[in-house]
């Protein structure tokens, strides 16, 4: 089993640690375009901070984000699962995982990025600022450079397993299952169920997503269909509906109802 999680808009940057060396990341099939891109982004942000305060979607108060993605190639690493926050990341809680869960997640976890592609959580990279939809001057547009390769990658992680997609629209841009894959690819949508209606709240969506991904990293569960996966999240506790095939895969709904 793949999981596969969105980034953090928000990231926490390393006060010490070595550099980033992209030959060191899993996934090396993604080494040239990672370069690519790191290299499109901090030359922009580097001749103009202005142009690439735009690019990035940054306000007056953020252009410090401008100056970090300068120096990139030369700031402090941490390990992804320490450089990613924010409610999803809250949520799951790498650092109080189990022992074995944790080895668990060195295997079974993977977070989409913008700039390398995919990380595991054990790669060491540096805190940057770069969305899904964003466009760079000589690269074009983030999704599309990474659309060309990154199926490799996450197909090779998924090896005969299921992938479980919890990634956003945005981040979904980045690569969709083929027709051959489709039937091992799970999608999860979150419903928050009050008054008798059902709707998608982005913070209750984040929240139990991690706290999904948690729970079958501790249980040590390995489904390898949907529907699988929809029994093993009904045994730990979650209303799971299955719907039919899309083109990310099998939607499961897990309806969290208001107490």
């Amino acid at each position: 089993m793949l999981i596969l999680l969105p980034p953090s808009e928000g990231k926490t940057a390393a006060r010490r640690g070595k550099a980033l060396d992209l030959a060191s990341l899993s996934s090396p099939v993604l080494t040239p375009t990672r370069a690519t891109l790191l290299e499109a982004l901090t030359t922009l942000c580097r001749e103009d901070p202005e142009k690439a305060a735009a690019v990035l979607g940054l306000g007056p108060a953020q252009r410090d984000l401008v100056e970090r993605n300068v120096h990139l190639a030369t700031a402090p690493t941490a390990r992804a699962d320490a450089v990613y926050t924010g409610v999803l990341y809250d949520a799951l809680g790498f650092d109080t995982l189990s022992p074995a869960a944790r080895r668990r997640a060195t295997s079974r976890v993977a977070v989409t990025s913008s700039l390398f592609g995919i990380v595991r959580p054990g790669d060491r990279i540096p805190a940057y600022r770069l969305s899904g939809d964003a466009v760079l001057p000589g690269v074009g547009s983030v999704a599309g450079a990474w659309r060309e390769v990154l199926g490799e990658a996450i197909t090779d992680g998924m090896r005969t397993g299921l992938l479980v997609d919890l990634r956003s629209s945005t981040y979904a841009a980045f690569w969709r299952p083929t027709k051959e894959l489709a039937g091992r690819v799970a999608t999860v949508r979150v419903l928050h169920e009050s008054g008798g209606k059902r709707t998608v709240v982005s913070h209750f969506n984040k929240a139990t997503k991690g706290r999904i991904v948690r729970a079958l990293l501790e249980d040590g569960a390995d489904p390898r269909t949907p529907k699988a996966l929809a029994e093993a999240l009904t045994r730990l506790g979650w209303t799971v509906e299955v719907g039919g095939p899309t083109p990310r895969g099998t939607q499961l709904d897990v309806v969290v109802s208001e107490v």
